[in-house]
C-alpha cells in the first residue's frame, strides 16, 4: 500500500492525500481548512483506508462552510454522491471536521466505504469531559492521592506520551475537555510573582508505609511522616513544568480537547507556610495569594479554557455567605483580573454547587458573571458517587428550579467500576437522555476513589502497561459517544466490537449482549443496596468505611443488606418494607425479584459468551470474556445474598424454622459464589488494592466475612462443603 502527500495553495491551505491499495481503487482525501483537528480527522480516515481497501476511485473532501445553518458548532454533515464516488464532510468549525472525519473513518473501518450514508450530526451535549483527580506531587495532592492508583500514576502525570495517547483517545470518543482536580495545584503549575518561593522544583513521591485510612475531607495528606521518605521521580524546574503543561494543553487544543483546573478549598498544600500562608480563611495573605495564583494560572496558560472550584471541604466555621465571599474574593477576583487584562481571552468559570443555592451563589459572583469574556457556569453532582445505580436520579430537582436561566454541567461519578471491563450501551443511552437537557451544557465523568491514568491491576502484562481508558475502552467510549449522539445505534456498537476483536457479526452480537447483561449487575445491585457516597459503598468489594457498614470490618454483611434501603429511583422495594408487607406499585420489584433479575443477567451473560471462540489465551478478547464471567459470579453472589437477607429478616419478624433454613442455605450459596468470584478475579487481576475511600480491598479476606454471614443467620459454615478460606 502506498500514499502520497501534496499541498496546493488555494483560498485556504488545501491538502490532498491519495491512498492506493491492492484493491482496484484509490481514495483521495482533501482538506480545505488548515487546522490540526481537521488534520487529525483526515489522518484517521487515511488509517482506515490503509486497513480496509476500497473498490473504485473515491474522493473524500473535508471543508468548512460557515454559512450552513443546519450545522451547529462541533457538528457535521456528510454528503454522499455514489455516482461520483464522492463523500463531503461539511462543518462550520475545525472540531466538526474532526468528528465528521472520525465518523467516516469508523464506518470505513467497521462496515466499508459503501456503508457511509448522508447524515447530519450535531452534539447533544455541548461539553463532554472527564473528571481527572490528578496526583501532581506528594506535596500537592488531589483528593485521591492516598491510594495505590494515585501513587503509581504520579510519574505518568509528567509524561507527555501519556497525555498524547490520553487526548487522542478522548478525541476519538468525542470528549472535548479534561477537568484536572487537585486540592492545591498552584505550586506545581505556576510561578506567582508576589510569592515566588512557593513554586516547587522536581516531582516527588513518598515511600512511607501509608496508613489504611486518611481523612475523608482531604486533611493531613501532607505531613512530616509522609515527607520523611521521598523519592524524586522526575527532575524538573518550575519553568520546565510550565512548558510541559503548555505543551499538553496545546496538544489538547489540536484535538479539540480543552483543559480546566478545578480545586477544593481551602487547602494550601505545597506552600509550607511560606509568606504566612495558612488555611485560615480570615488570613488576608492567604486571600491575596489565592487571587494572585488564579490570575497567574490563567495568564501563564493561554490554552487553559478555565478554572473551577468547590467550597466547603476545609472551610469549617464559616456560613454559606462567608464561604462564597471568600471564593469571590480569591478565585472570582483572580479570574476577573485575568479577564480584564486579556479582554480577548474567553474564560469559563465553573462553580460547583455544594450546600448552597444557585441564585445565592450567582448574586455573590455577579461581578464575574457580568464580565463579557467570562462564562460563569455551575456544576452539580448528579448521581452522588454512583452513576451505576439508576438511569433516573432524584437529587437535582431543587437545583434545576433554582437555576433560572443559568446553565450547568453535571458531575457523573463512577466509584463503582475499577477492575472489570464494563459496557451496557442501553443503560448509558437512557441515563444520558434522562438528564434535564434544557439546563445542561454537558457533563464530566470520572472518579474520586480512582485515578484513570495507566493501568496497574492486570496480571501477566508484558511491556508498557496500557492506559486505563484503553483497558476500559468500551465504558469510556459509551459515555463520550452517547453524550455526542445518544441516537447512535446498538448496531454500530456491535460493528465496533466486531472490528476490534476480529469477530464475526454473530459472535460480536453475542459479546455485545453478554457484556451488557454482565454490566447491568452493577446498577441493579447498587440500585438495591444504596450507599450514596464513595466511602459508603464499593460494589466490587462489598465494602465501605467501617462506620457506614456498622461493623469493624467495613464489609456489608447480611445485617447491612437488611437495613440499607434502595436508591430512590430504582423501582426496588426494600427488605424491611417487603417483610412488613407494605403495599407497592406493580412495577416495583420485591427483593426476591431483584435477586432473580441478577441471576438472569448472570445466566444470560454466561450463555451468550460461552461459545465465543478466542484465538488465544492472552490478549484483550480473552481478558474481556474473563471479566464477564467474573462479574457474573459477583452477580450470583449478590442475588443469593439478597435472598438470604430477606429470609433472615422474615425469620426475625416471624420466626419459623423454614425461613431460617432458607436464609442459611442462600447465604451458603452466596459464599460459594464469592469464592468463585475471588478465584477467577485473582487469576487475571492483582489484589489487594488500597483505596482512599473504603480502604484496603482484600477479596480473600472478604471471603472469610461471607462465611460470617452464615453464622449471623445461625448456621455453621463447617456443616457445609464450602471451599476453605484462602
Amino acid at each position: 500500500m502506498r500514499y502520497t502527500n501534496c499541498c496546493t495553495l488555494l483560498i485556504f491551505f488545501f491538502s490532498a492525500i491519495t491512498i492506493s491499495s491492492e484493491a482496484s481503487g484509490e481514495a483521495t482525501i482533501k482538506v480545505n481548512a488548515a487546522s490540526a483537528p481537521a488534520a487529525f480527522g483526515a489522518a484517521e480516515i487515511r488509517h482506515s483506508l490503509e486497513t480496509r481497501p476500497v473498490e473504485g476511485d473515491w474522493q473524500i473532501h473535508l471543508g468548512v462552510d460557515a454559512s450552513n445553518g443546519n450545522i451547529r458548532p462541533e457538528g457535521f454533515q456528510l454528503e454522499v454522491n455514489k455516482s461520483e464516488n464522492r463523500i463531503d464532510v461539511i462543518a462550520v468549525d475545525p472540531a466538526g471536521l474532526l468528528y465528521g472525519g472520525l465518523e467516516v473513518a469508523e464506518v470505513i473501518r467497521t462496515a466499508g466505504i459503501d456503508a457511509i450514508k448522508p447524515t447530519l450530526q450535531n452534539p447533544y451535549m455541548q461539553m463532554r469531559g472527564t473528571k481527572f483527580n490528578i496526583p501532581l506531587d506528594v506535596r500537592t495532592p488531589s483528593y485521591t492521592d492516598v491510594c495505590d492508583a494515585a501513587q503509581k500514576n504520579i510519574p505518568e502525570m509528567w509524561s507527555f506520551e501519556f497525555w498524547k495517547e490520553y487526548i487522542d483517545t478522548l478525541a476519538r470518543y468525542r470528549y472535548n475537555f479534561v477537568s484536572l482536580w487537585n486540592l492545591h495545584p498552584f505550586p506545581s503549575m505556576v510561578k506567582v510573582p508576589a510569592y515566588p518561593d512557593v513554586a516547587l522544583e522536581d516531582v516527588w513521591r513518598s515511600n512511607v508505609k501509608w496508613d489504611e485510612h486518611y481523612s475523608l475531607e482531604g486533611k493531613d495528606f501532607v505531613n512530616e511522616e509522609i515527607l520523611a521518605d521521598v523519592e524524586v521521580v522526575r527532575k524538573m524546574t518550575i519553568d520546565e513544568k510550565i512548558d510541559f503543561w503548555k505543551r499538553v494543553m496545546a496538544y489538547g487544543k489540536s484535538r479539540n480537547v480543552n483543559f480546566y483546573v478545578v480545586t477544593w478549598n481551602i487547602f494550601t498544600y505545597g506552600t509550607d507556610g511560606k509568606y504566612g500562608i495558612t488555611d485560615d480563611p480570615h488570613n488576608e495573605t492567604t486571600r491575596d495569594y489565592f487571587r494572585q495564583s488564579v490570575k497567574e494560572l490563567l495568564l501563564t496558560y493561554p490554552d487553559l479554557a478555565g478554572v473551577g472550584l468547590t467550597t466547603g471541604e476545609n472551610m469549617h466555621g464559616m456560613d454559606f455567605q462567608e464561604k462564597e465571599d471568600w471564593a469571590m474574593a480569591t478565585y472570582g477576583q483572580g479570574t476577573l483580573d485575568a479577564a480584564q487584562q486579556k479582554p480577548d481571552r474567553k474564560i469559563t468559570f465553573i462553580h460547583r454547587q455544594h450546600m448552597a443555592k444557585a441564585q445565592d451563589i450567582s448574586r455573590t459572583f455577579e461581578p464575574l458573571a457580568q464580565q463579557s469574556n467570562v462564562n460563569f457556569i455551575f456544576s452539580f453532582k448528579y448521581a452522588k458517587a454512583h452513576v451505576y445505580s439508576a438511569t433516573t436520579q432524584p437529587y437535582h430537582d431543587n437545583f434545576v428550579k433554582d437555576l433560572g436561566d443559568m446553565k450547568t454541567i453535571w458531575t457523573l461519578r463512577n466509584d463503582d467500576v475499577y477492575y472489570f471491563r464494563w459496557g451496557a450501551a442501553d443503560f448509558v443511552r437512557e441515563f444520558v437522555r434522562n438528564i434535564p437537557h434544557d439546563v445542561s451544557l454537558g457533563y464530566y465523568y470520572g472518579s474520586d476513589q480512582y485515578v484513570w491514568g495507566r493501568e496497574f491491576l492486570q496480571r501477566d502484562v508484558e511491556g508498557t502497561r496500557e492506559l486505563e481508558i484503553t483497558k476500559h475502552w468500551y465504558q469510556w467510549m459509551l459515555w463520550g459517544r452517547l453524550a455526542y449522539a445518544p441516537q447512535l445505534s446498538n448496531e454500530r456498537f456491535r460493528q465496533i466490537i466486531a472490528e476490534r476483536f476480529a469477530l464475526s457479526p454473530s459472535d460480536a452480537s453475542k459479546l455485545f449482549d453478554a457484556w451488557q447483561n454482565a454490566s447491568m449487575i452493577y446498577p441493579t445491585t447498587t440500585g438495591f443496596h444504596w450507599g450514596p457516597l464513595d466511602f459508603q459503598w464499593y460494589i466490587e468489594a462489598c465494602q465501605s468505611r467501617e462506620s457506614y457498614a456498622e461493623n469493624e470490618t467495613g464489609f456489608h454483611d447480611v445485617n447491612r443488606f437488611i437495613s440499607l434501603a434502595p436508591h430512590p429511583k430504582s423501582r426496588f422495594q426494600s427488605i424491611k418494607d417487603f417483610v412488613a408487607g407494605k403495599p407497592k406499585p406493580d412495577d416495583v420489584l420485591t427483593p426476591f425479584q431483584v435477586a432473580d433479575r441478577l441471576d438472569e443477567y448472570a445466566s444470560k451473560a454466561l450463555d451468550s459468551s460461552s461459545d465465543i471462540l478466542s484465538q488465544s489465551t492472552s490478549g484483550e478478547l480473552p481478558r474481556t470474556l474473563a471479566d464477564i464471567k467474573i462479574v457474573s459470579e459477583l452477580g450470583a453472589y449478590y442475588a443469593d445474598k439478597i435472598r438470604g437477607a430477606t429470609e433472615l429478616a422474615s425469620f426475625r419478624n416471624s420466626p419459623t424454622p423454614a425461613s431460617n433454613q432458607k436464609a442459611i442455605r442462600h447465604l451458603v450459596d452466596a459464599a460459594r459464589h464469592f469464592h468463585a468470584y475471588v478465584s477467577l478475579a485473582t487469576q487475571d487481576h492483582l489484589n489487594p488494592l488500597w483505596t482512599n475511600r473504603v480502604g484496603i480491598v482484600d477479596w480473600k479476606q472478604t471471603y472469610a466475612y461471607t462465611l460470617q454471614d452464615i453464622r449471623i443467620a445461625g448456621g455453621d459454615p463447617a456443616d457445609f462443603e464450602l471451599p476453605p478460606e484462602f
